[in-house]
């Protein structure tokens, strides 16, 4: 089966009625966790991103705590797992200053671990690759914004 494009998608959507889009909502909710996680996120909290981010960096901090250091292999697992959840959260808001904000406040979780990950090649180029990512989304926001944002970067610098 061939899947639909947006715009067809979108004017389909546009013929159903109220209920038979709830209907696909709910059904879309119960086949995939990231599909319910989407929804929470548009229904209860795109209306507060403050305390969306705030939640996510308690989270982010508490799998940093949780994280088995005592080996660079499992840390570099952790790490790069902590890292696929920020990128889902960041994906759900769709908003620049929020992926910066997350971005920053990894690098600086990742720095006040401890972990040497300077010394790892991997970790080296993935904790780089952060900061670009940074640079490109701090650069799409208002003058006021980069200011503050790249502020915050100053403690961030490259391996």
């Amino acid at each position: 089966m061939k899947a639909a494009t947006l715009s067809e998608l979108k004017q389909e959507i546009a013929t159903l009625t109220p209920k038979q889009v709830l209907d696909i909502c709910m059904r879309l909710a119960k086949h995939k966790k990231e599909n319910k996680e989407l929804i929470t996120y548009m229904l209860f909290e795109a209306n507060d991103e403050e305390s969306f981010i705030k939640q996510i960096k308690e989270e982010t901090e508490a799998q940093f705590r949780e994280m088995n250091s005592s080996n660079i292999y499992l840390a570099k697992k952790s790490i790069r797992k902590i890292l696929r959840t920020i990128n889902k959260f960041i994906r759900y808001s769709g908003l620049k200053q929020t992926e910066a904000e997350l971005r920053i406040h990894y690098c600086n979780t990742l720095i006040k671990s401890g972990i040497p990950f300077r010394k790892s090649p991997v970790l080296c180029n993935l904790y780089n690759n952060q900061l670009k990512k940074i640079e490109l989304a701090v650069g799409t926001l208002h003058e006021d914004l980069q200011y503050d944002f790249k502020r915050e970067m100053k403690g961030l610098e490259r391996c």
